[in-house]
């Protein structure tokens, strides 16, 4: 279990009511997620397992605004992601949400302190390359600044995306298998760092994974199978779809 943190009872940073996600194919329509229900409270870590095809990376991308579901409500940091424009999740992200993905998705001709200025500069953040600079010696990279992606090991491109993530100090992170990609040791430290940034800065995070050793270093783990979360990590089992 995760060490104890002083938190009382915040409202939640993310709120799903009934959410449902159909999308067509050439056999017919398939169900990916199937009326999920969860709450994760403002700073609240939580990891989220379960076979591939569950619905894991779907959840993470309704939840980040960037998949609309069929149905139901999703909200974040109080605001009902369902009710907005394109243009208005663009900013809703923009301003509240950082991702870290498993394939880094840093650009090759930019070097790392360019990458993480990125988001800061589509804010139009004056002191963004000062930020970007600041997150990258956060991670242990402030002597890799003016390197690019293909100087950089495994870790060093993990840590500057984790560096982007972080360099607008968002409300919420999602992290979809960030150590896939690296060896045992490499991602042990990869994930030391985010789980460092994401207490330092109070953001909640939401963390797919895998591992079932990495899942417990979370404050609960929720379980997906079909498209339903049949454990939310609060004692809460679902046996059979209602």
């Amino acid at each position: 279990m995760s060490e104890e943190r002083a938190v009382g009872k915040p409202s939640p940073g993310i709120r799903l009511s009934d959410v449902t996600l159909q999308l067509e194919s050439a056999a017919g329509p398939v169900n990916i997620l199937n009326g999920v229900d969860l709450e994760v409270a403002a700073g609240e870590l939580v990891s989220v397992v379960g076979p591939s095809g569950s619905g894991k990376s779907t959840m993470m991308m309704v939840i980040g605004g960037l998949e609309r579901p069929t149905g139901g409500m999703v909200e974040v940091a109080g605001r009902d992601l369902t009710r907005l424009g394109e243009d208005a999740l663009a900013l809703f992200r923009r301003d509240h949400v950082g991702i870290v993905f498993q394939n880094f998705h840093l650009v090759p001709t930019m070097t790392a302190l360019e990458n993480v200025a990125i988001p800061l500069e589509f804010a139009g953040r004056p002191d963004a390359f000062d930020r970007a600079a600041e997150g990258l010696k956060a991670v242990g990279l402030g002597h890799r600044l003016t390197h690019y992606p293909g100087q950089l090991s495994g870790g060093e491109q993990q840590r500057t995306a984790l560096a982007r993530a972080f360099a607008a100090e968002p409300a919420l992170v999602l992290a979809d298998e960030p150590t896939g990609n690296l060896d045992g040791k490499t991602g042990e430290q990869v994930i030391d760092t985010m789980f460092e940034l994401s207490r330092r800065r109070g953001a909640t995070l939401v963390l797919i994974t895998h591992d079932t050793g990495l899942a417990a270093r979370c404050d609960r783990t929720v379980r997906l199978l079909d498209g339903r979360i049949v454990d939310d990590g609060r004692g809460h089992l679902v046996t059979e779809a209602a």
